[in-house]
């Protein structure tokens, strides 16, 4: 099934509206020289420990100990993530180094 070429004008504008309202958005909320309110600055505290401990169990949540390679690539790519987290403070480095490694693992190896 195909789109129509108005439900294709349509689609792209909704895009569109949607991208610069995500960006040009927080800086009508937030305009400079206000103080940014105190849950604001809670939520920038504590997210970015929330969405790595989703996306943790998001990645584990189909790993079977007791099937296949047993979760053991899944492990080595998270012991590789975290080492190189903890030598570089480099996020992009760690998550593409683990990701790379787990590709490696589970294509060549397991």
């Amino acid at each position: 099934m195909t789109m129509s070429v108005t439900q294709q004008i349509i689609t792209i504008a909704m895009v569109v509206l949607g991208t610069m309202l995500t960006r040009f958005l927080p800086f009508a909320v937030f305009p400079p020289g206000k103080s940014t309110p105190k849950y604001v600055q809670y939520l920038g505290k504590v997210l970015p420990s929330a969405v790595l401990g989703l996306l943790v169990i998001y990645c584990f949540k189909d790993v079977s100990l007791l099937s296949g390679s047993h979760g053991i690539p899944e492990f080595i790519a998270v012991v590789v993530v975290a080492l190189l987290h903890f030598w570089k403070k480099n996020m992009l480095l760690s998550i593409a180094g683990g990701t790379i490694i787990y590709m490696i693992l589970v294509q060549w190896i397991f």
